[in-house]
């Protein structure tokens, strides 16, 4: 099954005070690097969509792998990025979603919840302690659905009406819902 990976890419940081993508992790990685490298381990193809102008971020990603789609309308909100990225995979089957300020995901986590897909779900996600995490899986069922996608909502709406499919994917990994919006979300630095 052709599912690819959407690595959402193009937020300002505005919480975090600078380019959070470009922010190392302690082990020297930027975190939007580490969350790409998390899908391409799991995924052959992954597109990381990013704001126009955002060079400075397309650079690393695309050496990790990643194909590139800058999104002109970006400001618009998650949503146009995710209608962006759908638009540019048309042989797709189905989408996995993922975040690109949350690099702790496990590829195990990723794996699942592909699979969840590969099996039939036409959507799917990881959830940890009764929480929804990332990355959600979609299938081509919804397609118009995303294509049309706009704000800030991204697909949270989709998997509000649409509950009842949403397969749920046990984990046992917080990482599906640990996203760094300030630096104080941060692990604290490694000390040699």
């Amino acid at each position: 099954m052709n599912i690819v990976g959407i690595l959402l890419a193009a937020g300002t940081g505005s919480r975090f005070g600078s380019n959070k993508l470009l922010h190392a992790l302690p082990h020297g990685v930027s975190m939007s690097v580490q969350a790409a490298r998390n899908l391409k381990s799991v995924l052959p193809r992954v597109i990381a969509v990013l704001r126009p102008g955002a060079d400075d971020t397309a650079r690393p990603l695309a050496d990790a792998g990643c194909e590139i789609h800058f999104c002109r309308n970006a400001a618009e909100g998650m949503g146009a990025s995710l209608a962006c990225a759908v638009k540019a995979t048309p042989g797709a089957e189905g989408w996995l979603v993922a975040l690109a300020d949350m690099p702790f995901v496990r590829p195990t986590s990723i794996a699942a919840v592909r699979d969840a897909l590969a099996n039939g779900a036409d959507l799917a996600a990881p959830y940890f302690r009764a929480r929804r995490g990332h990355p959600v899986g979609i299938g081509r069922r919804f397609r118009g659905h995303l294509e049309s996608a706009c704000g800030e909502e991204g697909a949270r709406k989709l998997l509000s009406e649409q509950e009842k499919s949403l397969v749920k994917v046990p984990v046992g990994d917080p990482g599906v819902v640990r996203d760094i919006d300030r630096p104080s979300d941060l692990p604290p630095p490694v000390i040699a």
